[in-house]
């Protein structure tokens, strides 16, 4: 997989100190991204499954957020890393432009099992016309921060 860097410490990638990484490659493009370098998918620095898990549990945290360019564009690679990073006792968030409602229906198998590992989810495109500086971990009205495993529990009970 494609990483950009990562980043440790940020108080603004969701809840609680958390080590962030930057995946390289998003088919969104939205207009006023804050982080058009990482568009590019030949940009960053490889890594395996283990390189990753090894790099972000080297620092002292205990949450981490998947962020981009399109961590699901990768979720193939970025499956296994993020389900090891749970398994170590990780609060696992994600960010994506695509809607959650997409990935679980459409979605690939691979992207579907990211979804399943994530604790909490920040999903839709960045909108300029819709940026909202107010607004806790997100950029633009339309994203949602959907918190999976309370909405998994809620499906359930309504069954």
């Amino acid at each position: 997989m494609k990483v950009l860097a990562i980043n440790r410490d940020s108080i603004v990638d969701g809840e609680g100190l958390r080590t962030v990484v930057y995946f390289a490659g998003c088919p969104h493009r939205c207009y006023g991204c804050h982080n058009p370098e990482s568009w590019d998918y030949d940009q960053g620095k490889d890594y395996t499954a283990d390189e990753l898990v090894e790099a972000v549990l080297q620092g002292e945290t205990q949450n981490v957020t998947l962020s981009g360019g399109e961590p699901f564009a990768q979720a193939e690679e970025v499956y296994p890393a993020a389900a090891a990073l749970k398994r170590s006792g990780l609060n696992v968030w994600s960010y994506t432009g695509y809607e959650y409602e997409e990935l679980a229906e459409s979605g690939t198998d691979s992207q579907k099992a990211l979804l399943e590992t994530i604790d909490v989810l920040v999903d839709g495109p960045y909108r300029d016309k819709e940026r909202d500086t107010t607004l806790a971990f997100r950029g633009s009205r339309n994203q949602r921060i959907i918190r999976l495993k309370e909405q998994k529990a809620a499906q359930l009970s309504s069954k």
